[in-house]
């Protein structure tokens, strides 16, 4: 089984940043992909990044330069930097775990930016 915990959201004001951590635990031997997905309120979960275990990233248009995300394999955690926060930010952040197909997701961590 494997599980996944996110940490590092909270209150920032616009223009401001937060580090989000995410660590993973259990059978993880092999490749997996982790990415940050994250849900505002009234609208549908949706991706923000993704990083695959030879650390190949990808990101949607609207957090590119923004946001970068990291991993480190040895301590299998994945980390999303989020710079110049706007208010439009703010959500439930979620980690997000593909092993073979198997898919985990963590609790979420919410992130509000506002003045």
């Amino acid at each position: 089984q494997v599980q996944v915990v996110e940490s590092g959201g909270g209150l920032v004001q616009p223009g401001g940043s937060l580090r989000l951590s995410c660590a993973a635990s259990g059978n993880l031997f092999g490749t997996y992909v982790m990415a940050w997905y994250r849900q505002a309120p009234g609208k549908q979960r949706e991706l923000v990044a993704y990083i695959s275990s030879d650390g190949s990233t990808n990101y949607v248009d609207s957090m590119k330069g923004r946001f970068t995300i990291s991993r480190d394999n040895a301590k299998n955690t994945v980390t999303l930097q989020m710079n110049s926060l706007k208010p439009e930010d703010t959500a439930v952040y979620y980690c997000h775990l593909n092993k073979v197909g198997n898919l985990y997701w963590g609790r979420g961590t919410q992130v509000t930016v506002s003045s």
